[in-house]
């Protein structure tokens, strides 16, 4: 089992941030991962960019572009996540695509993840009938696959949510990644479902959520243990660039307040 259960632990409700590697530039990046580490968040979803970013919104694609246009690499991602991981002590999962993996070796790609510390792989764009690809390679490096359920999943809720690892990553709401004014979806419903095969993975929701209160509201679903936000983080990085960082901190630490 990864350390992912630690960012829930204690009944933690758990603030989980992801930003894209590289954007604007790696040592901003190894900057704001201390940043938020010190101003509370409880794991980091570590985007690595990629050309076509299917599940992404407009801010994150241009974040990915950034990134990509600078140079950023796989391996440079790699390296910087060994030079940070003894002072970074929290949880730290790749958000990245399928293409990404294959093109670098399943094998070599995960077996460095364990390495590297590493607890988990969020892989939008890898349908749960396809998870074979990757879940017998994860188990033998002990990464954790994490598993997706969006307001689409319907009746494969039951059966995603009874295999699941690690976390159960919810989906407000149907589209791509982005800042959301109003979250419409039936989440308690989807959360339930869940919730009746699979008591004991944490289930975090995300997409969409940008501000404290739509943080503290999505928390107070019965059966949800944290809430993810990824958008509005990328857009203070976009907005203040190489200082971004303490910008980043204050929007993480006023975002976990409203999780106390």
């Amino acid at each position: 089992m990864s350390n992912i259960k630690n960012a829930f632990a204690n009944n933690n409700k758990a603030f989980i941030a992801f930003i894209t590697c590289g954007d604007p530039d790696l040592d901003t990046t190894k900057k704001i991962i201390y940043s938020m580490q010190n101003n509370g968040v409880d794991l980091i979803e570590l985007g690595i960019p990629f050309s076509d970013p299917t599940a992404e919104g407009v801010v994150i694609q241009a974040a990915n572009l950034r990134a990509l246009t600078n140079g950023v690499t796989t391996d440079k991602i790699f390296n910087m996540v060994r030079e940070i991981r003894n002072d970074i002590k929290i949880p730290l999962v790749f958000m990245t695509y399928a293409n990404v993996i294959f093109s670098y070796g399943a094998d070599k790609f995960i077996k460095t993840c364990s390495e590297i510390g590493i607890d988990g792989l969020i892989i939008p764009d890898l349908p749960f009938e396809e998870k074979e690809e990757f879940l017998p390679v994860c188990k033998k490096y002990n990464v954790d696959l994490i598993s997706m359920i969006a307001p689409t999943s319907e009746n494969r809720i039951a059966k995603i949510a009874k295999e699941a690892e690690g976390f159960i990553y919810i989906v407000s709401s149907l589209g791509v990644t982005g800042v959301r004014s109003e979250i419409k979806t039936d989440l308690n419903s989807i959360v339930n479902a869940i919730r009746k095969n699979n008591p004991d993975t944490p289930c975090a929701i995300g997409f969409g959520i940008s501000t404290p209160e739509q943080a503290k509201t999505m928390a107070q679903i019965p059966g949800v243990n944290g809430v993810i936000t990824g958008s509005a983080i990328i857009k203070i990085i976009a907005q203040h660039g190489t200082n971004a960082p303490d910008f980043v901190g204050e929007y993480v630490k006023s975002m976990k307040a409203a999780l106390i």
